[in-house]
């Protein structure tokens, strides 16, 4: 019978990551020509584990870091996107467990600073993570977003 794995399993399940291709062709109309980078699952959870209190990251400032750290045109939008909710949720995972220093997936956000209901505690959680910090969240629609997101942007190496 197959077990399903945790997050915390399939964040530690690097498989033969970090790997750099070619844009395949389906990805090159919006993408272009070049390599894009998939990264491996610590490498997203590093990048979100440095975000400190105040601060945030997009994922696409995660995007952007692991390509120009592998030397790739991209990364790979959907992969880095799984991966962070992976480390979120092995942090969410982590929580549960009564650990205190988890990566602080609340203050990674997806682009133009929207809230993720993906990760643990869902919209709400992260909502009220992030004003915990500082940050006003706006409603648009069923949306939320973080108000002047880009104000506090993280510098992501």
């Amino acid at each position: 019978m197959y077990k399903k794995k945790t997050f915390r399993e399939k964040l530690a399940d690097s498989k033969d990551l970090p790997r750099v291709e070619p844009i395949p062709k389906g990805m090159s109309r919006q993408w272009g020509k070049g390599t894009v980078v998939i990264p491996a699952p610590h490498e997203v959870d590093g990048i979100m584990r440095k975000v400190p209190k105040g601060k945030l990251i997009t994922i696409n400032q995660i995007r952007d870091a692991v390509a120009r750290r592998h030397g790739a045109t991209i990364g790979c939008p959907i992969t880095t996107g799984i991966l962070a909710r992976i480390a979120a949720g092995a942090a969410g995972e982590d929580e549960a467990d009564g650990k205190k220093r988890v990566t602080p997936y609340w203050r990674t956000l997806k682009a133009g600073g929207e809230l993720n209901p993906k990760y643990p505690g869902g919209v709400i959680g992260q909502q009220a993570r992030l004003e915990a910090e500082g940050h006003e969240v706006v409603a648009k629609g069923s949306r939320r977003f973080v108000r002047d997101f880009e104000k506090r942007l993280a510098r992501v190496e």
